[in-house]
């Protein structure tokens, strides 16, 4: 059981650590003209996919969509709703 929670875990932090290089790597496609982008949707499906701890710090480090209400609001919330999901799968283990 210890194991399954160790994965978890390392699962949280890579899917949290890839969306704040993400938002990093928007930030700087942000800036150049005509660049392929990341889209809002991705990033809010990145922040879904248990990523939302990685793109709210990704946000304010890099001051990237801090002017979007739907950003400050929504990824919060999906925090929160991260942090219930994944007490719901420690309660089903123990």
């Amino acid at each position: 059981m210890d194991n399954q929670f160790m994965e978890a875990g390392i699962f949280f932090l890579a899917a949290n650590v890839i969306a704040f290089f993400v938002m990093l790597w928007d930030k700087a496609r942000s800036r150049k003209k005509n660049a392929e982008r990341i889209s809002e949707g991705m990033l809010f499906f990145m922040a879904t996919a248990f990523g939302s701890v990685g793109v709210f710090a990704g946000m304010f480090v890099f001051h990237h969509k801090t002017r979007k209400w739907y950003f400050i609001l929504g990824i919060p919330l999906l925090i929160a709703q991260n942090m219930a999901f994944l007490y719901a799968i420690y309660s089903f283990w123990i």
